[in-house]
């Protein structure tokens, strides 16, 4: 499917038409500020329950599923497929790298403002579990893709050892502060509180929907976001609409 047209979740037929960052559909006149990019994988042990997340029901338009059969073959194909504002809906965390690799190519600095209870920080040589999915920010920092002071972790609060030593070392930020014009947010549900949100690997002490919504109140639009780290639910679908249309998409 082109990214310059897609299926309108409305009326569901294909006439919804990227207008500039945005779409239209030419049948039935809603208006969307992004559109999504559904990712179904997680790369780790267990996570087909995450990776069913992706295809819930969300409101914004259809522009692309990325379904491929390695991690570096869904890579390569979400930077082919994005549109020019993308809302990634994935499995784990590993459906943000092919979008922020691609809107770095496209707009030269881009921050990330990477929004999980876990850090993501961690290395083949690193991980206790050697998921992928315990890597992806890692991979984007050292692949060049962001600056690790154009990186702002927040909500962390399950930190590997190594991953600390990391972010102290390489001046990853902890706290929000002045940010580029450029911006993609990643959003693992596990940063919320379990008690709001049906998620892969709950934390205690989580972020309530309503501050995370006071969060993305206080960014850019970004020119990129990601959901990832859900399980599908009815209750989730309704969430996640709250949450993407807090960050203006």
């Amino acid at each position: 499917m082109s990214t310059l047209r897609a299926r309108c979740p409305d009326c569901r037929t294909l006439t919804a038409v990227a207008i500039g960052l945005e779409y239209q559909c030419h049948s039935c006149g809603r208006e969307f500020g992004a559109g999504l990019v559904r990712v179904p994988h997680a790369w780790g042990v267990g996570g087909e329950v995450m990776a069913e997340a992706a295809s819930m029901s969300v409101p914004w338009p259809e522009a692309a599923t990325i379904d491929e059969s390695t991690l570096a073959a869904q890579i390569e194909a979400q930077g082919r497929s994005l549109p020019a504002r993308p809302l990634v809906l994935g499995g784990c965390c590993c459906s943000h790298v092919g979008a922020v690799r691609e809107l770095a190519r496209r707009h030269g600095r881009l921050a990330v403002v990477w929004v999980d209870a876990h850090g993501d920080l961690n290395t083949p040589e690193s991980s206790p579990s050697g998921n992928e999915w315990g890597m992806p920010l890692r991979m984007l920092i050292d692949a060049g893709a962001v600056a690790p002071e154009d990186v702002t972790l927040l909500g962390a609060r399950n930190l590997d050892p190594p991953e600390v030593a990391f972010i102290e070392a390489a001046g990853v930020r902890t706290e929000l502060g002045v940010l580029p014009e450029n911006i993609y947010v990643a959003l693992d549900g596990d940063v919320g509180d379990p008690a709001e949100v049906d998620v892969f690997m709950p934390e205690p002490d989580g972020l309530s929907l309503a501050e995370l919504e006071s969060l993305f109140a206080a960014l850019p639009r970004p020119v990129g976001a990601g959901l990832t780290g859900f399980r599908a639910s009815e209750r989730n679908e309704q969430t996640l609409a709250r949450l993407g249309h807090a960050l203006g998409l």
